[in-house]
């Protein structure tokens, strides 16, 4: 069985016992977190919800708050002598999927 959920603004699929990373989520680590914006859940027959899955949620176990690696984003003017590096780490959170209730 597989769900499509949305967290963070993204939707993202999954199942049972899959590791994901999503956007960072208030929440300590080994604490349970449950999804109630289920899109759409899948098995032999696919359940679409208009917009979300009445009844459907999704449970997850927080395995890590973290933060991803550093991008270096350099701005530059042409003719002006400006130029900038800036670095930015982007936090997540990666959660183990425990179950797809619905």
């Amino acid at each position: 069985m597989y769900a499509i959920i949305e967290t963070g603004g993204k939707q993202v699929r999954v199942e049972v016992g899959q590791t994901i990373f999503v956007e960072k989520l208030d929440a300590d680590v080994d604490t349970v977190v449950t999804f109630d914006k289920v899109l759409l859940l899948g098995d032999k027959k696919v359940t679409v919800g208009a917009p979300y899955v009445k009844g459907a949620t999704v449970t997850a176990k927080v395995q890590k708050q973290g933060k991803s690696k550093k991008i270096r984003v350099f701005k530059y003017k042409a003719k002006a002598n400006e130029h900038k590096t800036i670095g930015h780490r982007q936090p997540y959170t990666r959660l183990v999927i425990e179950a797809i209730n619905g």
